[in-house]
């Protein structure tokens, strides 16, 4: 939940910053995504996309915990959207 959260949320802000700030965001999301990948990846696969996680548990036939794997993105996703459009929308 906190890795789509953390992503879905610099990306929202980013995406009504101004065009100066922009340019960047390509850096800005590229870096999030990378440093979630490194400090997440070892502890729970840094999954930030359903579709990602889907298929190898199909694969693998490792069917029990997918579920969190599936809705806790639209829960982060969510979130951000509700912390972004009700506290930091100006």
């Amino acid at each position: 939940i906190f890795l789509t959260f953390l992503l879905m949320l610099i990306v929202l802000l980013l995406d009504h910053a101004s065009a100066k700030i922009k340019k960047y965001a390509a850096i800005a999301i590229g870096l999030v995504v990378g440093l979630e990948a490194y400090f997440a990846g070892p502890i729970c696969g840094a999954s930030m996309n359903p579709a990602r996680s889907l298929a190898p548990a199909i694969v693998s036939g490792q069917l029990q915990h997918l579920w969190i794997y599936l809705f806790a993105p639209f829960i982060g996703a969510f979130l951000a959207a509700f912390v972004w459009k009700f506290t930091l929308k100006s």
